[in-house]
């Protein structure tokens, strides 16, 4: 198959032969620019509008990984704001992971990864880049590895057709990030949004090649994991709930308890299921009774709010006993923090 002339990909990369062996990989499908550091990887970029996405390692000369996406993620054109970022892997450790994350990475790649894995996550992320418009004032998606409703039950029905098809598995994980609310109130909408696809790019840095991620509702993202059974999708969600509530998410330097609960369906499990929107429904629903963990903060605000009321009685006996148990708190807390 002959290159799509409209289309280029670029590949950033300090080894020659990263650079050689990703363009052998992409050379059928795309016209492949090279460039050996981060600086003259940004002069391709910012000037080039047929690049649609950038394959970057992270420790380059110049200009690194981090700096590269720092500029296209700060840049005043929504193009570069929204455009595919995969970061080429060794074996990094998790804080660098979590940072390339933070700082805007859509995906990673291993440079041991095979062909068909790297041409299955490039499709996978050029699907989900919506179109944007450079007009000034003009709306950034945020979420740009993560599909939007109608995109996530189009790519649900192909997979749930394919798994009846092949007598395949099919499940389907529907994640609710419980402390939206408190995102939406701390940071506002725009911001609350930003901070949204922090955690969207914790989640898609998780996933298996052909996996899918997208978007039910304002609060909810829908896991899609072909050839994996339902229990097995149960461990992933444990652990997807501790990187989420691991992560280092933050607003104006104040850290973030990403709390998190989920529902599960299976193509196997629920056989009744005759198409995928009965299994997003059952997900959905299976969510909906999930009960969210209570934040901290709420259960303190509530403890404060009986503590005040009880004040406003005087010193009576019961104000006396909750002083007495307080300070034996305080007591503890001052001890454990010596």
């Amino acid at each position: 198959m002959q290159p799509e002339s409209g289309r280029r990909v670029l590949v950033v990369d300090d080894s020659k032969f990263v650079r050689t062996t990703f363009r052998n990989i992409l050379s059928s499908s795309f016209t492949v620019l090279e460039e050996a550091d981060g600086e003259a990887g940004w002069q391709v970029v910012s000037t080039d509008s047929r690049v649609v996405m950038v394959f970057t390692d992270l420790d380059m000369p110049k200009l690194d990984g981090f700096g590269l996406l720092a500029r296209m993620r700060g840049s005043s054109d929504a193009r570069l704001r929204t455009m595919p970022v995969a970061i080429i892997t060794g074996d990094e450790q998790a804080d660098t992971k979590r940072r390339a994350q933070e700082a805007g990475a859509s995906s990673f790649i291993s440079k041991s990864a095979d062909a068909a894995e790297i041409l299955t996550r490039i499709d996978h992320l050029l699907k989900l880049v919506p179109a944007v418009s450079n007009a000034p004032g003009a709306p950034v998606p945020v979420l740009t590895s993560v599909m939007g409703e109608r995109d996530l039950r189009v790519e649900g029905r192909r997979h749930h057709d394919a798994a009846r098809r092949n007598g395949t598995e099919l499940s389907l994980l529907a994640l609710r990030i419980d402390s939206h609310e408190e995102l939406l109130r701390l940071a506002g909408a725009e911001a609350a949004e930003k901070l949204l696809g922090q955690i969207a790019r914790v989640i898609v840095a998780s996933l298996r090649s052909g996996d899918a991620l997208g978007r039910a509702a304002a609060d909810t993202f829908a896991l899609l994991a072909p050839g994996l059974a339902a229990e097995q999708l149960s461990a992933v969600a444990q652990r997807l709930s501790g990187q989420l509530a691991a992560a280092q998410v933050s607003y104006r330097g104040r850290p973030l308890g990403i709390r998190c609960s989920v529902g599960l369906a299976g193509a196997r499990l629920d056989a009744a299921a005759s198409s995928f929107d009965d299994l997003l429904g059952l997900a959905l629903r299976r969510l909906k009774l999930a009960q969210p963990a209570p934040a901290l903060g709420e259960e303190l605000e509530r403890a404060l709010r009986v503590l005040e009321a009880a004040s406003r009685g005087g010193p009576g006996p019961r104000a006396r006993e909750l002083e007495r148990r307080l300070l034996a708190i305080a007591k503890t807390l001052k001890a454990a923090q010596q």
